[in-house]
């Protein structure tokens, strides 16, 4: 069992200090001193199992959270119970023996995770058998199954979200404790017996719990599949770029991109922050990370010369710090004071384990932080329209592009092929959210499908995400009455957030 720690009532205000609510407890899980891998997740499934049945009973909603990262309202919960998960935060390893019959994935490719498990924690022990996740979000602070529950990506281009690690979800409600998984079975069910588990065997079901956006039940563990341990060189400059280029990079070009900034080779990892009062005739951030082979005698160098903290949350909140203006060649200064051009082609390479190339960045208060992902192929259709009603709109944040394949789950605001993601972050005052708002106006009026993130600020309802997902929202409605049969069950999930998107 875990040990419930009830904090008692109190203002919870999330990780970025964008949301905030009055709680009727904050109550924090425990691990307890249990040694068997299989029995501990049993007694934390149902320690979790029993507080939703307390919840359910007395009609009190409840929040499961981890780093409380999402600068969204998704997740607050007013009046309710916040259940803290970060202190469940044990991995396993699998043996071999445990392995369905028809599974086709490597024992020593598989890690079982504990829903509060960091993404920094999980790097760090997959690095300890040899192994590595093969993409992530831009810091490392965030949860595990956090950040896959809202689709949290980076800029590996051939890679999706971070939930495409998955391979199994433990699964809690107020009535069952369910291990969900493809039909083609990884784990045996002996072993998911032991957990305390009901199997379900089911790729809709599967597609739905990878991207569950907190609203399908409570997850206590998560199965990954993860990659042989390598490394990357981190090439990052302040340059000038051409409007070319932005074809280029729709097209898919990126080793021909490389060659004009960075090295004759495909990257693994690229990404832009352009300044959108001038984007060709200012410096814009460039950085590259190149595959390379482990090697275990490259001692890490420092973050900072690994592109750890180069991402435009970290950027924005040290210029956000010391000043309230924000436009033009301020917001440029800003950029290439936190950016310096230091780890070049020329430069002595910089190689470390992709575990290195993050770090958790410190809060930034008043922050605005949305995003669009949409097909790459029409980045040069819509690069000039974003980037002029941006400013048309007011906009005053950077504007960033990154890259990614298609994601898994229903969900996944990554759902064509290739995709890009362009970001808008800054500084939360008015210009900024008319500035994304203007953005969202003009695709719609040049009829440009696309989506944005569950877990930033992104002006949704309903109706649009019908609009957005089709027939995926349908089947991922469905997989919900499937798992939470009981409409009160799926009270227990709702906020004000979940409902206002259709979600509970």
């Amino acid at each position: 069992m875990a040990r419930i720690v009830n904090l008692g009532q109190q203002v919870w205000t999330n990780y970025h200090q964008t949301a905030e609510c009055n709680l009727k407890s904050r109550i924090e899980l425990v691990n307890s001193d249990e040694k068997n891998g299989r029995a501990h997740l049993k007694g934390v499934a149902e320690t979790v199992r029993d507080l939703l049945g307390e919840a359910r009973q007395y009609q009190i909603p409840v929040r499961p959270i981890g780093a409380g990262w999402s600068p969204s309202p998704i997740n607050v919960v007013e009046d309710g119970w916040l259940v803290e998960t970060l202190r469940l935060n044990r991995t396993y390893t699998v043996a071999a023996k445990d392995l369905h019959e028809d599974c086709e994935v490597a024992a020593e490719a598989l890690l079982l995770v504990q829903a509060g498990a960091t993404v920094d924690e999980v790097y760090e022990s997959a690095e300890e058998i040899g192994r590595s996740l093969r993409t992530g979000g831009a810091s490392n602070g965030q949860s595990f199954a956090g950040a896959c529950a809202t689709g949290t990506h980076g800029s590996v281009w051939q890679a999706g979200g971070i939930q495409d690690h998955v391979r199994a979800v433990q699964m809690v409600t107020p009535e069952r404790i369910l291990w969900i998984s493809p039909e083609k079975p990884v784990l045996s069910d002996a072993f998911i017996a032991q957990t305390g588990s009901e199997i379900i065997r089911d790729d809709r079901v599967f597609a739905a719990a990878q991207l569950h956006i907190g609203a399908m039940g409570f997850v206590t563990a998560m199965l990954i599949e993860t990659d042989p341990i390598y490394m990357v060189q981190n090439i990052q400059k302040a340059t000038k770029i051409r409007r070319e280029h932005i074809d280029w990079l729709s097209r898919g070009e990126f080793r021909k991109f490389s060659c004009e900034f960075g090295l004759n080779e495909n990257p693994y990892f690229q990404q832009l922050i352009i300044n959108p009062f001038d984007p060709f005739d200012k410096k814009c951030l460039l950085r590259f990370l190149y595959k390379r082979p482990f090697d275990p005698n490259i001692p890490p160098p420092p973050p900072r010369d690994m592109g750890a903290g180069y991402d435009a949350l970290t950027l924005l909140g040290k210029a956000m710090a010391h000043s309230d203006l924000f436009k033009g060649a301020i917001m440029q200064f800003a950029m290439e004071q936190g950016y310096p051009d230091n780890r070049d082609v020329d430069d002595p390479p910089a190689i470390a384990t992709w575990g290195h190339t993050t770090e958790e960045h410190a809060p930034i208060a008043s922050l605005f932080n949305g995003s669009v992902t949409l097909d790459r192929n029409r980045l040069g259709e819509v690069f000039d329209l974003v980037i002029d009603n941006f400013k048309r709109g007011g906009g005053g944040t950077v504007v960033t592009l990154r890259f990614v394949r298609q994601a898994a789950g229903l969900l996944a605001p990554a759902h064509w092929p290739d995709n890009v993601v362009i970001d808008f972050d800054g500084p939360n005052v008015e210009s900024s959210h008319k500035g994304y708002k203007k953005v969202i106006e003009a695709l719609d009026e040049a009829g440009i499908p696309f989506t944005r993130h569950w877990g930033k600020t992104n002006n949704l309802d309903e109706q649009r995400v019908k609009r957005d997902y089709g027939q995926n929202f349908a089947d991922w409605k469905w997989v919900q009455a499937q798992v939470m049969p009981d409409p009160a069950d799926r009270q227990v999930f709702a906020n004000e957030e979940l409902r206002k998107l259709g979600l509970i």
